[in-house]
């Protein structure tokens, strides 16, 4: 797994988000979907880089080839 992507089931129900943060990597998706520039998506969630929208692009991605895709899960 990418290393700005966390998994946990104690956040957020174990959906995806960026590392360090409540922010859900399907948000991001949506958001650059809906045509969002970097800059607007940052605005909105100010906790958040650059890097962490191209690792979400990127984890994205490696998702959609259709095949298992280890991870870690921490359980505090």
């Amino acid at each position: 797994m990418h290393n700005r992507i966390s998994i946990n089931p104690s956040i957020c129900h174990g959906t995806p988000v960026i590392r360090g943060t409540r922010v859900l990597v399907s948000n991001i998706l949506s958001s650059l979907a809906s045509g969002e520039s970097y800059e607007e998506i940052i605005k909105d969630y100010p906790n958040i880089s650059k890097e962490d929208i191209l690792a979400t692009l990127s984890f994205s991605s490696n998702l959609s080839n259709f095949e298992s895709y280890p991870y870690d899960i921490k359980v505090s």
